[in-house]
């Protein structure tokens, strides 16, 4: 399940994400140009895919990890294969510039779970 998100979507959904794969978390790759996220799928690189097979550029496209049940100074994680590009200036899985980083977080914020936001597990049934 690999979806690109261009508005805040709710918890449900978010929990599908997570259940998709990983459970307690759900990977994904911010547009940081075009202020969208694209979530899900087992691979960062199956989700940059979607998102530059949508027009997306490489250079503005930096993946991470979302855990929606952690305190929110502790939801992201901005690690990831495809972060390792010394063309635009990181060499390491982490993105290691502060501006793209806070751009992340305010995405994941916006179209995720706002930082005043606590996940709860969807009703069975």
């Amino acid at each position: 399940m690999i979806g690109i998100i261009r508005k805040k979507i709710t918890q449900e959904e978010l929990y599908q994400y997570c259940e998709a794969h990983f459970k307690t978390f759900v990977k994904f790759v911010a547009d940081i140009e075009k202020e969208i996220l694209a979530a899900g799928g087992e691979l960062h690189a199956d989700t940059e895919k979607e998102l530059l097979e949508s027009g997306s550029k490489q250079s503005n496209l930096w993946g991470g990890n979302f855990y929606p049940w952690k305190h929110p100074n502790e939801r992201l994680e901005y690690t990831s294969f495809i972060n390792i590009r010394s063309r635009d200036n990181n060499t390491s899985m982490e993105v290691m510039d502060s501006e793209i980083r806070r751009k992340m977080q305010i995405l994941a914020a916006n179209l995720l779970l706002n930082e005043d936001e606590t996940m709860h597990m969807p009703e069975p049934g």
